[in-house]
């Protein structure tokens, strides 16, 4: 009723200024016509105007439907990587030390040195094991002789026994062919010293088996001496390269053996091989598997490669709660460095044909994973799901959805189960049609 009332009012005052510009216009020579028309005609204008801006200035109110950015339930490759710096390191490094204490009479290599298997690093010079080495030789030269006598006295005993026995049976024969011939005593004394000569035998067998035996006692004094002559010479345990030398010719060297704080001669390290060593979270260390592929950028060089993984330690350290994982690197010409950093991109899980969905659809709140679905009657339906691998902008869904359902992505506070919204492709899955087309 006031829109109408106030367009009639409008209608009234425009009649009226037609009629003022009627009397004007009857006396066009007058002053107040020439002044006054222009105005007059903004005027009515301008009130016609505004009486009908008064008609649709209150229009009547009408329910509003809340817009909501979607994304369409589509299966795409995912792929679950970890980027992580990780370290070089030599595939063998070990510290030589000297296994018997003495002066170092020569040395053979410096840092950087290329070294094979067996090859002589050092001489050390130990007057005092020389010596042991010699009175254990001569300890074996002297259970040889004795072995030699003891020997000699079997053969003796036993051709004393051969002949004591063969008197003995001649008496007993004679005896037995003619009794009373002999007399008891002489067959007595023949038979004492038979067994007697017989037991002699067997004593000079027993002492060549007790010089045997010190002559096993000496053979292996004499090999453990030797043996420690041999730990005078230092030698490559493999092919490597010396990355480290703390000793010099004249150097006074202890054995490795008896002091724990003994210092080493070299340092070798097998360089033609590298490991690269990589600290994995422990969040993702259970996805980690042998044969896993790692994309190595060096930072140094700028080498580009890849590799696998070749082993993990299988647990993880207390102190940074990680886990070690290993690529083995050839490195045959030697350009890479043990302590050289590398920018690893491990691809620990991947599917692909997986059922995806933006990272933004996921409400994760204490009674689980859930999404906010629109149906084909433009309802939202709240939808439990689960998850599997994970990227930065996607995510897996494992059950709970179906290819081709719409859900709602981003703002999901606003949004209530059984809703009524206007549906409309997110800035996200338009960018991705976009890259696809």
């Amino acid at each position: 009723m006031k829109t109408s009332e106030s367009s009639a009012s409008a209608v009234f005052e425009v009649f009226n200024l037609k009629r003022d510009l009627s009397e004007l216009i009857m006396d066009r020579s007058s002053w107040t016509w020439r002044r006054v028309l222009p105005g007059l005609c903004v005027a009515a204008v301008a009130t016609a105007v505004c009486g009908c801006k008064g008609d649709d200035a209150k229009p009547e109110g009408k329910a509003t439907v809340a817009r909501a950015a979607v994304a369409t339930v589509e299966r795409a490759p995912i792929e679950k990587t970890l980027s992580v710096a990780g370290e070089f390191v030599p595939f063998q490094e070990v510290e030589l030390h000297a296994k018997v204490a003495g002066y170092i009479r020569r040395i053979n290599v410096d840092i950087g040195d290329k070294v094979r298997t067996g090859e002589v690093l050092a001489t050390l010079e130990v007057p005092e094991l020389n010596a042991q080495v010699t009175g254990a030789e001569a300890g074996v030269r002297h259970s040889q002789e004795e072995i030699a006598l003891a020997k000699s006295e079997v053969v003796r005993a036993e051709a004393n026994y051969h002949a004591l026995h063969m008197a003995a049976d001649r008496l007993r024969q004679a005896a037995g062919a003619r009794p009373g011939m002999i007399a008891q005593q002489e067959l007595d004394d023949a038979e004492a010293k038979d067994r007697a000569a017989e037991a002699q035998v067997a004593v000079a067998k027993s002492t060549v088996a007790a010089q045997e035996q010190q002559m096993a006692v000496a053979s292996a004094e004499k090999m453990h001496y030797s043996s420690l002559a041999d730990y005078s010479r230092i030698t490559a345990p493999f092919d490597g390269v010396v990355t480290w030398r703390y000793a010099d010719t004249g150097a006074l060297i202890q054995a490795g053996t008896s002091n724990a704080g003994s210092m080493p001669v070299v340092k070798v390290a097998e360089v033609s091989v590298l490991r690269l060593r990589i600290p994995v979270p422990e969040s993702l260390a259970g996805y980690v598997r042998d044969g896993d592929v790692a994309d190595v950028r060096v930072q140094a060089t700028g080498d580009r490669f890849r590799g696998k993984v070749v082993r993990t330690t299988g647990a993880l350290d207390r102190t940074t709660r990680s886990m070690q994982v290993e690529v083995d690197v050839a490195n045959p010409k030697g350009r890479l460095t043990p302590g050289m950093y590398a920018d690893v991109t491990l691809r620990i899980a991947g599917s692909p044909d997986a059922l995806t969905v933006p990272v933004q659809a996921l409400d994760r709140g204490t009674n689980g994973t859930s999404v906010l679905v629109v149906k084909r009657d433009h309802t939202v339906e709240r939808r439990a799901v689960r998850t599997g691998l994970e990227t930065p902008d996607a995510v897996q869904v494992v059950d709970g959805l179906h290819e081709g359902e719409r859900v709602i992505v981003g703002n999901l506070a606003s949004f209530e189960p059984g809703q009524h919204v206007d549906a409309r492709p997110s800035a996200m899955a338009q960018a991705s049609a976009g890259k696809e087309q």
